[in-house]
């Protein structure tokens, strides 16, 4: 998995609401497949939504605390992988969520893998519209937590 943009990539390593902006129009690449993030969503250590709000790392969530630029990823409601992007200071629990992407590659493959657990195949529209969407078509797993996104 790899984070390429169109664009010069953005200095991470600055507070999440100031990086989210400038990810969208970012390619993730994921395993086989890859999008245009559309969607993102910021969390800060000082936002009580955020995983790392008011705590020390755990195993969960020492990937958040950085560096900058890894894949936050983890299990949410016993079911759905998540992927951000960890920002700001080392030691800083601060990451963008990937909430969307639109579909630009390995597009055959995120229709499998977002249709094998329905009774019926995945609308298009619909392969990258949320969170999980993102991360299942991508093919992106708890192994993926802590890999740098800017390696190529």
């Amino acid at each position: 998995m790899s984070l390429h943009q169109l664009s010069p990539t953005p200095d991470l390593t600055r507070h999440p609401a100031v990086v989210a902006p400038e990810l969208l129009g970012c390619v993730l690449v994921g395993r086989g497949a890859a999008g245009i993030i559309t969607e993102v969503e910021a969390y800060h250590h000082d936002d009580a939504a955020c995983h790392g709000f008011g705590r020390t790392p755990t195993d969960r969530t020492r990937t958040l605390f950085g560096p900058a630029g890894r894949a936050y990823v983890y299990f949410t409601y016993g079911m759905h992988w998540c992927t951000n992007i960890v920002t700001a200071a080392d030691g800083e629990a601060s990451a963008v969520l990937i909430r969307a992407l639109r579909p630009i590659s390995g597009i055959e493959l995120m229709r499998s893998r977002r249709s094998s657990r329905r009774s019926t195949p995945c609308p298009d529209r619909h392969l990258t519209h949320g969170p999980a969407c993102v991360t299942q078509a991508l093919g992106i797993t708890g192994d993926d937590d802590g890999l740098h996104l800017l390696d190529a």
